[in-house]
């Protein structure tokens, strides 16, 4: 199965023409994020069959030259948002690998699906596409993985992830969540939570290859 086929059902929608429409309408009338070309990126780089671990963020970031398609992840040539700082300096804690690089590739192209509840958002304007209609969509991505797949390692960080919970079978995926790595709760149990290596750890458990952070 690939994304074409698993999306056809909700893409073929009036529900989802008139979100297209939306997004469209937005785009035209002012600036959003990230780039029109880039909204499906984290379904372009991690393909169904080779989905491992999905990692739920809220939406883009809101900023110029910061969204790039994938949750958390932003373009070389901008500053480190602070939760990126946070989910490295975890990730320095937890497995000892010192990161720098701020685009995520390489995590979505080893099976990290980087996906956002809300694809868009207009610039310098968090959250301001929320109500657009997004989140019917990305639902159905979440229950595709787990009603399809087996062993998905699912992220939930923050309150606004963990309400993801009841779209996943637990019983044959792991979940893996805490606080949300942002400057306002990241002392409140994500750091020292450890999220990698249990996340590789699980993976080696199920016979699959475990990602290189």
């Amino acid at each position: 199965m690939n994304w074409t086929e698993i999306l056809a059902p909700i893409k073929n929608t009036a529900y989802f023409e008139n979100l297209w429409q939306k997004v469209n309408e937005a785009y035209d009338a002012e600036k959003c994020f990230p780039p029109k070309e880039q909204i499906f990126r984290a379904l372009d780089l991690t393909s169904f069959e080779d989905v491992k671990v999905v990692i739920i963020g809220q939406d883009p970031y809101h900023n110029d030259d910061q969204a790039n398609g994938l949750c958390f992840s932003v373009s070389e040539k901008v500053k480190t948002p602070p939760s990126l700082k946070n989910i490295f300096t975890e990730l320095k804690e937890d497995l000892g690998i010192d990161r720098t690089k701020k685009e995520l590739d390489d995590w979505a192209e080893q099976g990290v699906l980087l996906l956002n509840a809300t694809l868009t958002v207009k610039a310098h304007s968090p959250n301001s596409h929320k109500d657009l209609g997004w989140e019917q969509f990305t639902n159905f991505i979440i229950k595709e993985i787990s009603d399809r797949k087996e062993n998905v390692v699912f992220v939930l960080w923050g309150a606004f992830a963990q309400k993801k919970e009841e779209l996943i079978n637990s019983s044959k995926h792991f979940i893996v969540k805490s606080a949300h790595p942002s400057p306002f709760s990241v002392y409140r149990g994500f750091y020292g939570s450890k999220p990698f290596s249990k996340i590789n750890d699980y993976l080696k458990s199920k016979n699959k290859e475990s990602i290189s952070w």
